[in-house]
């Protein structure tokens, strides 16, 4: 297959940082940092749906004040615009009214962005991420890639969140070609070293093994890399049977992982993120940053859009 990349989403010059208020401050050190790193633009945006009531003095009626709610929420964001200016970096604060995910996904319609940076709460009773569906949607939707600064991240600030190893989720199915030339292209940016990780699923090894090794399927992994980056990167191929959320979490800790890259195809995997689904344990649980790719950024590459139905879809560095 033809893999095309487009080359902002591995070198982005504008960046946009999806602000909750208050802003959560391991998410914005990253993304402050991968804007320093790359030169790149950074763009403070919050979407807000409390709207400020006044009081009409002279008639009594209440109503909606959309400019006075739109100057507090930029006030909210101007500590992090003078952070980011001092650091040397162009900076622009967009505020809008309405749901996060919809506004996040509009401007992203409307203007030239290469990635979002966003974060995560602590999880909740029901296992859910941000705010409402806000992950669901933007992770799904967005026509550039996502990185996710969970709740367990390792704060990098002390040093600067380098990127020196990227852990990425791949199979041997064609979406996986994407995933790991994205992956690739990072660890090339980034000079850093590529890890590609294969979980053969318990009820899928004996087909998987049928007629090859451990050791063949590591081999065939390599094949995923472009072959003008094979030698401009170190990069090592990992094949484990067992669960793949398990797998991915222990490899993140086990070699120090930088940096997480995943495919993100198929609506019913993220119908509902729950407490035991792998999409919810990655990005909740996940040491490092977690880079994923939708189904329109792996279909604007050239993988096919993935007609699996089933519960919980992980295919191709795919969940």
């Amino acid at each position: 297959m033809t893999t095309v990349i487009k080359s902002g989403w591995s070198k982005p010059s504008t960046i946009l940082f999806a602000s909750e208020s208050p802003a959560n401050e391991k998410a914005f050190a990253f993304a402050l940092a991968q804007a320093s790193e790359f030169g790149a633009d950074l763009i403070l945006f919050h979407a807000y749906d409390t709207l400020v009531v006044a009081a009409s003095e002279t008639s009594g009626i209440r109503y909606y004040d959309y400019a006075a709610a739109a100057r507090a929420e930029m006030e909210h964001l101007q500590p992090l615009a003078e952070r980011v200016r001092k650091a040397g970096i162009r900076c622009e604060i967009v505020v809008r009214p309405g749901l996060a995910a919809d506004q996040i996904l509009n401007f992203l319609r409307e203007r030239e962005v290469d990635r979002v940076v966003m974060g995560t709460h602590s999880p909740g009773p029901i296992g859910k991420l941000l705010v409402g569906s806000v992950a669901e949607a933007v992770l799904r939707n967005a026509s550039v890639p996502v990185c996710v600064v969970g709740p367990d991240v390792v704060d990098g600030q002390y040093r600067n969140f380098a990127t020196r190893t990227i852990l990425c989720a791949v199979s041997l199915h064609e979406a996986s070609h994407v995933v790991a030339a994205f992956a690739a292209e990072l660890a090339a940016q980034h000079s850093a070293s590529l890890i590609l990780q294969h979980v053969i699923r318990p009820q899928e090894r004996s087909e998987e093994l049928a007629d090859r090794t451990i050791d063949d399927i590591e081999s065939d992994l390599l094949s995923l890399v472009p072959e003008e980056l094979q030698d401009r990167i170190s990069v090592q191929t990992i094949v484990v049977p067992g669960d793949p959320t398990e797998e991915l979490l222990y490899q993140g800790r086990a070699q120090q992982a930088d940096l997480m890259v995943l495919g993100a195809q198929g609506a019913s995997a993220f119908a509902a993120i729950t407490r035991h689904g792998v999409v919810y344990r990655v990005l909740a649980h996940s040491h490092c940053p977690v880079m994923t790719l939708s189904p329109l950024v792996l279909e604007a590459c050239g993988a096919k859009a993935s007609k699996t139905h089933h519960h919980e879809a992980y295919l191709a560095g795919v969940f």
